[in-house]
């Protein structure tokens, strides 16, 4: 879809490999990191707005990880060290997180990060829905894209890597 929202490269690397997308705007705001608050903006499930997280190997020369999971959810570290084969995993600082990607928090994407060294994984929820929106790149823009071809794009293992909110973050 066309809109006045100026093209990131995740736009154009999409564009490039001819997959069909939709580009969605949305208000930042400081505070605002959730998906789930993204979602109520676009007026979607967040179930269906998926969020971009680093996580990091404590073992020698390991690259990090991008996870891909569901605004209604977050990343199980035991179910996704299991799916990586890796012993122990931890979620990255938000520091560590913009510092390895380049990208800002509330702006990381697997679509601008291809060909980073990064080992990317999708949640098994998101085969659940037909599209799902993730981030374009950069804050208050995201993409709506077939979720076969987020998988093709970046290259992503599906797995069942995470688990409901909990309480306190819902």
């Amino acid at each position: 879809m066309a809109d006045k929202t100026e093209k990131t490269n995740a736009m154009r690397l999409l564009e490039g490999k001819r997959v069909v997308y939709t580009a969605l705007r949305w208000t930042y705001a400081v505070d605002q990191h959730a998906a789930g608050d993204v979602a109520e903006q676009l007026g979607l499930p967040p179930a269906q707005v998926f969020k971009t997280l680093v996580v990091l190997s404590p073992a020698p020369k390991a690259r990090p990880l991008l996870v891909i999971v569901g605004g209604d959810r977050e990343v199980d570290l035991k179910k996704l060290a299991a799916a990586a084969a890796e012993k122990k995993l931890a979620m990255a600082t938000q520091r560590e997180a913009e510092t390895l990607t380049g990208l800002q928090v509330g702006g990381i994407s697997a679509l601008a990060l291809l060909n980073r060294g990064f080992r990317i994984y999708l949640d098994a929820a998101a085969e659940d829905w037909e599209t799902l929106v993730v981030s374009a790149g950069q804050r208050g823009v995201s993409v709506q894209l077939g979720v076969a071809d987020l998988v093709k794009v970046t290259g992503a293992r599906i797995a069942d890597v995470s688990r409901p909110l909990s309480s306190a973050e819902t």
